[in-house]
This record gives C-alpha cells, structure tokens and sequence, in this order.
C-alpha cells in the first residue's frame, strides 16, 4: 500500500482550500473567488484503486456590493453596469391552457414598457430579453401583468404595496405561507433555483423577481410567487 498523492490546480479565479470551512471571508480588498473543500476517501489506497473524492464550492455573493434593493422589488446600482434580463417562468394558466403573460421594466423613473410578452410555453431561460446599461443611483423597476378574455388583469410592480412583485437574492428566503420547496404547485422551473431548505439558489451577481399576479393575500395557499420569474444578471460594462 502507498499513500496517494493528490494534486489541485486553481485556475480561472477557482480556489479549493482544503479543510476549510463552507463560507470564508475573504479581505474586503480580495476580488470575489469561489472557495471549498476537496477530500479524498480513504486517504491511503492499493496501488491500482482509487479513492472517491468529495468536493463542495461555495459561491461568494457580490451582488450587494453593486447595487442596493429596497423592498419589495427596487434595484439601484452603485456604479454603472450592464443588466441582462432573462424569463424563467410565466404560469399562469386555466386548467391546460397558459395566459399570455407580459413583463415590463421601468428605468430611472420612466413608464413601464414591455421587454417580454408570450406564454410558458415559449420561455426560453437562456435568452436575454433586454441588456440594459444602468448608471449608479438610478432606479431599475420591474412589473408584470396577464392577458385573459380578452382582458388585462392588474399589473404589479416592483412598488407595488401589496407585495405582489419580490427582488431576491442567493440565501433569502421567499415569503410565502409555506416553503416552495414543499408546495405540491411548485414549477419546475423555479426548482433550479432553491436549494434544499427552500431558500434562493442564484448566482453571486443575480438578483431574482418574483410576481404573483393571481392572488393578493399572502395566507392564501395560492400566492406562490412564481407567475412570473426574471433573473437579472449584472456585471461590468
């Protein structure tokens, strides 16, 4: 028997440090890089065999270091950047059939126009909607609205008092009256971006919207938020 020797690369802004723990703290001049574990059992093996390797990667959240959210669902950047927008989901929908579903953006103050009208059936996650150049101290706003008998239903932004739109990040947790994670109605769609205790799951400069357009009290088993999801993803113009 002989010890094996294990050999780790950091490259491409990835760092595994080996008996860290989950989260660590980098200096607050240090750039955000992913941190973890890699450990290897067992640690002494017959020459031929091979040990099983357990690795993890925890992803530093950035987003708050770029913009602020003020609740419910107001982004304001601190410096300028690029914002891309992408549809996750739009379910609403009567028995079978999915309602045409439209979601709007709202820059520094301006009406809301349209970036986005279709059905769920048409999402795309991997399209971008609108890239938007954002400048610091500039509000970035979101709504959302359906079309059904040839009616509008009521349009909820992210001021909306009744709470109805929602911009959250990696770690906070929905506001629903019980988990999504464990509501028979969640979407697959929003599985992806829960983690197993239910709460968002998204990347370290994403924020994520939720709508529910359907419902306005919060104690009903029925207001989900998921009936309509952006993701905005921002970065360096």
């Amino acid at each position: 028997m002989r010890p094996i020797k294990l050999t780790v690369l950091a490259a491409a802004g990835l760092a595994i440090c080996f008996g860290a723990p989950e989260r660590a703290n980098a200096q607050a001049s240090d750039p955000a890089i992913p941190v973890g574990t890699l450990s290897a059992y067992p640690s002494v093996v017959q020459a031929g065999t091979f040990p099983t390797l357990s690795w993890g990667i925890t992803y530093p959240s950035e987003i708050l270091t770029v913009v602020t959210i003020t609740p419910p669902g107001t982004i304001t950047p601190k410096k300028t950047l690029k914002m891309d927008v992408r549809v996750i989901g739009a379910s609403v929908k009567s028995a079978t059939t999915y309602a045409p579903t439209e979601a709007l953006f709202s820059y520094n103050g301006s009406s809301y126009s349209r970036m986005w009208y279709n059905t769920q059936t048409n999402v795309n996650p991997n399209t971008i909607v609108k890239t938007q150049t954002v400048d610091a101290n500039r509000n970035i706003r979101f709504g959302g609205r359906y079309y059904w008998q040839n009616s509008w239903s009521s349009m909820y932004t992210s001021t909306s008092t009744s709470g109805n739109v929602r911009a959250l990040i990696s770690g906070d947790t929905p506001p629903t009256t019980y988990p999504l994670y464990q509501q028979p109605t969640l979407e697959s769609f929003l599985a992806p971006y829960l983690d197993e205790q239910g709460k968002i799951k998204v990347g370290p400069k994403d924020v994520i919207i939720l709508f529910e357009l359907t419902h306005t009290d919060t104690d009903d088993l029925g207001y989900d938020l998921q009936d309509l999801v952006l993701l905005c993803t921002f970065r360096d113009p």
